[in-house]
Parts: structure tokens; sequence; C-alpha cells
């Protein structure tokens, strides 16, 4: 493959970068960001060499029927909750698969943007699930901020959380 130049200071060119290195393939499902989160990806050249794709999922039924998601869970909790990411996260790897390999790595998004509550969770309240192998889980965030704002931290947010365990394993 070829190598992908990575600025120190844009850590999404690093993730696609480290991603490039290691032959790795990442899948996004996304709820609240509505494909930021891959548009961010894809800004970067020669990601198509990494990126599967992406899935919004902004409706709460495409979370189970494409994605995998629950029933009872989405019944139970609503879309915004931590086992929602993780499962969400696993689903987009098989979703996205590409000539019949999952995504290694699946990376979702979920929670409320704002301005209003949902599923009685506040604006800001987000999770973010990450599947790196055998691995899965949720990461918790408390954002402040418009909707604008939530959106774009929660983008950020995904980016470093993927970039540090990778170059953390």
């Amino acid at each position: 493959m070829p190598q992908v130049a990575a600025s120190p200071s844009d850590p999404t060119a690093r993730l696609i970068a480290e991603l490039t290195r290691r032959q790795l393939r990442i899948a996004v499902a996304e709820s609240l960001t509505g494909g930021l989160v891959v548009a961010e990806l894809t800004r970067i050249p020669g990601a198509s060499l990494v990126v599967s794709g992406g899935v919004v999922a902004y409706d709460t039924a495409i979370k189970r029927s494409l994605l995998g998601v629950s029933a009872e869970l989405l019944a139970r909790e609503g879309a915004v909750h931590p086992d929602v990411a993780r499962q969400m996260a696993t689903g987009v790897r098989t979703a996205l698969a590409v000539d019949g390999r999952a995504a290694d790595i699946g990376v979702a998004t979920t929670g409320v943007a704002g301005p209003t509550e949902q599923d009685g969770k506040r604006a800001g309240t987000v999770y973010l699930g990450i599947a790196l192998g055998d691995e899965v889980e949720s990461i918790a965030l408390e954002l402040p901020g418009d909707r604008a704002e939530i959106r774009t931290a929660t983008v950020r947010a995904a980016i470093d959380c993927v970039l540090s365990r990778l170059e953390g394993s």
C-alpha cells in the first residue's frame, strides 16, 4: 500500500497514515454527527485505502435493522446509551464489509446534539463506540456548547479515541 503523509499537528491525517501503515480498514456508524466523522476521515488524501464507508443511522430503526442493535435495548434505553454505541460499532464492521472482509475497526456516535433533550438525556450527552479486534468499548462524553459545537467536538473525540488506541497498541 502507498504511504499517506501524516502531519503531526493533524490527528485525522495521523489516523489515516496509521491505518494505512497497518493495512487496517475502518467503518463508521453515525447518529448525531450525521456523516461528519466520515467526512473528516475522507478529507485526507489516500483515505480510500482504509475507509470502508459510513452509515448514517439517524433514525433509531436503522440502528436496529442495518446495524443489528438489539430491539429490546432500544425499547428499554432509547438510542442514547453506551450499549447502543458498542453495538453500532460492532454492527457497522460487518454491515460495511468489503469483499466479505469485515472492517478491522468500527466507530460509532450516538447522543444528543440538542437543543432539546432526547430519551430523557440532556444535550451534550454522547457515547462513542469503538470496536477494535475483539475489544469493544463505549466512551461517555458530556460536551458543552450548542448543536454545532457538540457535533464538532464529537467528531474530534471519535478521531482522537481511535488514534490513541492505535498508537497505544
